[in-house]
């Protein structure tokens, strides 16, 4: 049997072995060695707190157990995906993948609340206009098989504890979306989007409409069966693309100075830009159930109006804002001042029933560090993205666990399924490739089209709205997700590859 003392000498053991090791290699093994010590404790730990819980006092104890243990388990995400140099979103959603499938074949019936999304919220709702839980689950999951396993799990002892822990980790989730895409909104600026030229335009424009066309077309013909909101939102997710992983690689390159590199972040940022109307046009269509060219045009002068209103009235609204905080210290006035402000515009894009992200990206486009020039400098400066990205780092790993935990490996076992995403992979690709013809005669558009073709991010919060609106089921919510996880794993090396080539022929 297992004792402290057992443990304890097992430690000693790994730990001389790690010190006998190179720095590197030791801080690799160490770092392997602290996450397998911890998956091992903190689940043997979760199974104590379960049985423990009608014994507790704190209502929220579970809840900060299991926010503990799927943050921990992100982390270890992020670090594997890391060490193969590949993005640390990916390595959130895989473990999340990971850890829900594996647990809901062990039978951890949170998981299995989980694993259906916000379902939750319209489950509670309906049970509060005295609608009975088998009845709310049988509304809310379509599948029957899923919803008596929901509904024998929230009839359980612990079902409420579930509800609490599923609704604090949605919220959560949610709020690092929003934080995801204001830092993402700081990456980018005004002044950089009007200099970005011609070519990154046609680039943008392309790389939308043609992902756009082609997933409609693959839909319609692969899910014939489906509505036509669905192939919508299907199209609506192949037109994203993920700047922060394309920047990324194009920094550890070195090229981030090169023409194709200049061409692709400026077309990223008007294709983020293009993406959100395009998404808050379909949500909008979703909502209401019917093409209406009316409904259409007014979601299009909604964002217009909200991007053209924000861009010009945000920067006085800041600058107000700031007189007003000028008694604080300069790094507490940009925490605060940035805080509510992406709140704020998160808030009134709802309002003009476009997503909250929109409002979040376009706070972040319009607030730089230069509105707090004028503040006191006797302390040490901080960025904006500097007191903001904790939050992001705390929270949006949530969501992309969530995420992967919402995807069902069964659902692959469906030939249909795997022809889903194979479809939407080819389209995705080809769709992206063709935005490079926008590009310059006298740059590499093959490279350009490679640029934009990882999806990250921002196609993961793409299906998850489609999700939450229920038009993406599981089966095509899990071949989305296969889609965005190669095209995201297939533009770093492609990029790689195409510049090596570019140096080695002597073109810039």
């Amino acid at each position: 049997m297992f004792s402290i003392a057992k443990v304890d000498a097992c430690l000693s053991v790994a730990a001389s072995l790690l010190r006998r090791n190179s720095l590197r290699l030791g801080a690799s093994c160490a770092s392997l060695t602290f996450w397998i010590f911890a998956a091992f404790v903190l689940l043997p730990v979760y199974s104590f707190a379960s049985s423990a819980q009608h014994h507790e006092q704190d209502p929220i104890a579970s809840v900060l157990l299991w926010i503990t243990l799927i943050f921990s388990f992100a982390i270890l995400g992020r670090y594997i995906a890391r060490r193969l140099n590949q993005p640390g979103v990916l390595g959130e959603l895989l473990m999340g993948v990971l850890l829900g499938n594996l647990c809901y074949f062990f039978g951890l019936q949170l998981i299995t609340v989980l694993r259906e999304g916000s379902a939750i919220y319209t489950i509670l709702r309906d049970m509060l206009t005295n609608v009975s839980l088998q009845e709310a689950v049988s509304k809310s999951i379509s599948n029957p098989y899923y919803a008596a396993q929901v509904t024998q799990a929230l009839s359980s002892p612990e079902g409420i504890e579930y509800i609490k822990i599923g609704y604090v980790l949605d919220i959560f989730s949610r709020l690092g979306v929003i934080f995801l895409l204001f830092v993402v909104g700081l990456e980018s600026s005004i002044q950089e989007l009007k200099h970005t030229g011609v070519e990154s335009l046609r680039v943008a424009v392309i790389g939308v409409l043609a992902p756009v066309i082609l997933g409609f077309a693959v839909a319609a013909l692969l899910m014939p069966q489906a509505s036509y909101q669905a192939h919508l939102f299907v199209a609506a997710t192949l037109s994203a693309t993920s700047v922060g992983i394309t920047a990324r690689v194009l920094m550890e390159l070195k090229k981030i100075r090169t023409r194709e590199a200049r061409t692709i972040l400026g077309a990223a940022m008007i294709d983020d830009i293009l993406g959100l109307i395009i998404l808050a046009i379909v949500s909008s269509i979703v909502i209401n159930g019917q093409v209406d060219l009316v409904m259409v045009l007014q979601v299009i002068v909604s964002a217009l109006i909200f991007f053209s209103g924000t861009l010009l009235i945000g920067p006085f609204v800041l600058k107000q804002a700031i007189r007003c905080f000028a008694f604080l210290e300069e790094w507490e006035a940009k925490l605060f001042v940035s805080f509510i402000f992406v709140m704020t515009l998160s808030w009134l894009a709802t309002l003009m029933q476009l997503a909250s992200i929109i409002g979040a990206f376009t706070a972040g486009l319009i607030i730089h560090d230069g509105f707090f020039d004028g503040m006191d400098k006797s302390h040490q400066k901080a960025k904006i993205k500097q007191l903001i990205s904790p939050f992001e780092s705390i929270l949006a790993p949530l969501f992309f666990m969530l995420i992967g935990m919402q995807v069902k490996l069964e659902s692959f076992m469906d030939w249909q399924v795997l022809l889903m995403a194979g479809g939407l992979i080819v389209a995705a690709v080809i769709g992206k490739l063709l935005s490079g013809l926008g590009g310059s005669r006298k740059d590499d558009r093959w490279l350009i089209g490679i640029g934009m073709m990882p999806r990250g991010e921002v196609g993961l919060v793409f299906a998850s709205i489609g999700r939450t609106l229920g038009v993406i089921g599981d089966q095509l919510f899990s071949a989305i997700i296969l889609m965005v996880i190669i095209t995201t794993f297939a533009a770093p090396p492609l990029l790689k590859i195409r510049y090596a080539k570019i140096d080695t022929t002597g073109k810039s």
